[in-house]
C-alpha cells in the first residue's frame, strides 16, 4: 500500500506526506495533528504523571513505614524500581519501533499500568503490621509484601511502555518539514514538561497527604483512577492523530535489522579493504560522525543511508554516557532528600505537619514557574544574541542543567551539615525519632535548583534524543533519554551498597545509618557533587566535537 498524493490532486501545503490518519488516508494539516492532537496526548500524560508520582514520590515512606524496611533497604528498593521503570522503555521502544507501533503500545501498556495500580491498592488493604505479643517485634505479612512488589513491577512494565511511546507520539503530531509546525514542536517539549510537572505537583500535594494522614489504600487508589482518566483522554483524540507511514512497513523494513546489518558487515570487513575499494561516502564528505568511520567498512554490502543511520545511533553513546552521573544525582530527591526532611521540623501550625515527600512539590513548582520564563523570555533574548531558533543549542541547554545540579548538591551537602550540627547541639544524636529543631524549608533551595536544572537538562535530553536519531527509531530515542535516569537509579543503588559496606566496618557508623543523626549524608552529597563535576567537564569535552544531523 502506498501513501501520498499525485501532483495537482491535493494542495501540497495541506497534506502531510509522511503520515496517515486513523483511517489510513493521507493526513490533512487542517484537520489532524498539531496542538489539537497533542492536547489530548498532553492531557493523558498529566494524568499518568499524577499516577506515577503518586506512587514514586512517597514510596520510601511506605517501605520504611507499613512495610517496616530499613533506610538502606528502602532506598535500594526505590532506586531499583525507579531504575527499572526508566530502563524498560528501551525494550518497549524497540518493540514499538519494530513491531507494534506507538499507538498500539500505548493502549496495551496503559491497560497493564491500570491493572498494576489496582493490585497495589488491594495490597494496601491487607493489615500492614502485626505485633508479636511476647517479643513486640514488628512483622509484615508475606502475602502483603509479595502482592505489593508484584503490583509495583507490573506498574513498572506498564509505565515503561507508556512513556516510551507517548512523548514521541505527541511530537509526531508536528510536521518538521513545515517551519511553523517545526517551531511548535520545539515549544511542545517545553509545555509538555510544564504540564507533566503540574500533574506531579498536584499528586504531591494531594496523594502524599492522603497516604500519610488518611489511608494508604485510598492514596494508591486515587492514582489508579487518574491513570484510567489518562487512557480515556488519549482515546478521545484518536480521530485527530497522525500516524507515521513508516509504521505500515516496519515488519518488512525493520530499522533494527538495518542497523544491525551495518555493524555485522563492518565487523567482517578488514580495514585495508576500505581505502582500496570503498568509495567516499556522503557522511565522510560532510565530516559528520567522523569518529564512527569504521562503519564505512560495511559499504560493500550496505547502502550509504543505512551506514549513516548506524553512525547516527552510535554517535549518541558518548553524550548518553556522560549524562549517567546526572541520573545518579537525580535519584536522590525521592529517597535521601525525603528521609532527610522526615527528621526535621515539618509543622506549619500546631495541628498540621507537611509530609516530607510533599517538599518534592518545589521541584514541580520551579519547573512550572521557570518554563514560561524560559520559553517566552530566555529564548527570545538568547535568539537575538545567537541568532539560533532555539536561543541556545540543545547541548548547551543540557550542560547548563548539569552545572546547576552541581550547585544543588553543594547546597544539599551544606544544609545536611547544618542539620547534623543542630542535632548534636540539642543532644539528639542518639534520638532517631526526635524532631531536629530545624525547619524542613531549609531544603527548599536544593529542590528548587533540581527543578530549574530539570528544565534545562531533562527537556534538552528529550529534544536531543528525539531529533538526533533516525525517524523510525524515535521511540527508542526517547527511551535512551529515559534510560539515563533509569541506569542512574541503578548505579545509585550500587553506589549506596558499596558505600554502606565500606563505611559499616569495624563498628563504624554507616553513612546511611537508620539513625540519620549519626549518619553522614553530607559526605555522600559531597561525593555526588564531585562526580557530577567530573561528568560536566566530560560532557563539555564531548559536546564540542558533536555535529548535529538536524537543526539544533
Amino acid at each position: 500500500m502506498s501513501y501520498g498524493t499525485e501532483t495537482g490532486t491535493t494542495l501540497p501545503n495541506d497534506v502531510v506526506e509522511w503520515s496517515v490518519d486513523f483511517r489510513g488516508k493521507p493526513s490533512v494539516r487542517s484537520s489532524s495533528g498539531g496542538w489539537r492532537s497533542s492536547g489530548f496526548i498532553i492531557g493523558a500524560q498529566v494524568s499518568e504523571k499524577f499516577a506515577y508520582f503518586g506512587i514514586a514520590s512517597n514510596l520510601i515512606t511506605y517501605l520504611t513505614g507499613p512495610l517496616d524496611e530499613s533506610t538502606v533497604a528502602a532506598a535500594r528498593n526505590v532506586n531499583l524500581w525507579l531504575g527499572t521503570t526508566a530502563i524498560l522503555p528501551l525494550i518497549w521502544g524497540s518493540i514499538a519501533d519494530s513491531f507494534l507501533g506507538r499507538f498500539r503500545t500505548i493502549l496495551i501498556t496503559s491497560s497493564l499500568y491500570i491493572l498494576g495500580l489496582g493490585l497495589l491498592t488491594f495490597s494496601a488493604t491487607i493489615p500492614s503490621i502485626c505485633k508479636d505479643q511476647e517479643t513486640l517485634v514488628s512483622c509484615v505479612p508475606q502475602v502483603k509484601v509479595t502482592i505489593f512488589f508484584c503490583a509495583l513491577y507490573l506498574i513498572a512494565v506498564g509505565e515503561g511502555g507508556f512513556k516510551a511511546c507517548i512523548r514521541a507520539f505527541g511530537a509526531d503530531q508536528f510536521d518538521e518539514n513545515d517551519p511553523q509546525e517545526s517551531n511548535a514542536q520545539s515549544s511542545y517539549f517545553n509545555w509538555l514538561h510544564f504540564s507533566i510537572s503540574t500533574g506531579a505537583l498536584s499528586t504531591r500535594l494531594i496523594s502524599n497527604y492522603v497516604q500519610e494522614n488518611l489511608s494508604w489504600a485510598l492514596g494508591f487508589g486515587i492514582p489508579c483512577l487518574s491513570m484510567m482518566l489518562g487512557l480515556f483522554s488519549f482515546l478521545l483524540g484518536t480521530n485527530t492523530y497522525r500516524f507515521s507511514i513508516g509504521e505500515e512497513g516496519r515488519k518488512h523494513n525493520n530499522p533494527f535489522v538495518r542497523i544491525g546489518r551495518v555493524f555485522v558487515a563492518a565487523a567482517k570487513k578488514q580495514p585495508h579493504i576500505l581505502s582500496e575499494t570503498i568509495p567516499l561516502l556522503p557522511a565522510q564528505r560532510s565530516n559528520k560522525f567522523s569518529k564512527c568511520r569504521f562503519l564505512d567498512r560495511a559499504a560493500i554490502s550496505c547502502s550509504s543511508s543505512e551506514i549513516e543511520e548506524a553512525k547516527g545511533v552510535l554517535s549518541l553513546v558518548p553524550m548518553w554516557t556522560c549524562c549517567l552521573v546526572y541520573g545518579i544525582v537525580y535519584a536522590q530527591s525521592p529517597t535521601f532528600f525525603t528521609m532527610q526532611g522526615s527528621t526535621m521540623d515539618r509543622s506549619i501550625s500546631s495541628s498540621l505537619q507537611v509530609p516530607a515527600a510533599t517538599l518534592q512539590c518545589f521541584i514541580s513548582l520551579a519547573i512550572i514557574v521557570f518554563i514560561p520564563i524560559y520559553d517566552r523570555l530566555f529564548v527570545p533574548i538568547a535568539r537575538s544574541i545567537t541568532h539560533k531558533p532555539s536561543g541556545i543549542t540543545t547541548l548547551q541547554r543540557i550542560s547548563t542543567g548539569i552545572f546547576l545540579t552541581i550547585v544543588a548538591m553543594v547546597i544539599a551537602a551544606v544544609i545536611e551539615t547544618k542539620r547534623l550540627k543542630t542535632a548534636r547541639d540539642h543532644g539528639l544524636v542518639d534520638s532517631p525519632q526526635a524532631t531536629v529543631p530545624m525547619s524542613v524549608f531549609w531544603l527548599v533551595p536544593q529542590y528548587v535548583l533540581f527543578g530549574v536544572s530539570e528544565v534545562f537538562t531533562m527537556v534538552g535530553l528529550q529534544k536531543f534524543f528525539y531529533g538526533q536519531i533516525p525517524v523510525e527509531l524515535r521511540s527508542l530515542g526517547l527511551s535512551l533519554y529515559l534510560s539515563v535516569v533509569g541506569i542512574g537509579n541503578i548505579l545509585s543503588t550500587i553506589l549506596v551498597s558499596i558505600i554502606e559496606k565500606a563505611t559499616h566496618q569495624s563498628g563504624q557508623v554507616s553513612w546511611f545509618a537508620n539513625n540519620l543523626n549519626q549518619a553522614h549524608l553530607d559526605y555522600f552529597y559531597w561525593l555526588l557533587a564531585c562526580l557530577i563535576s567530573i561528568a560536566f567537564l566530560s560532557f563539555i569535552y564531548v559536546a564540542k566535537s558533536y555535529v548535529y544531523n538536524t537543526p539544533k
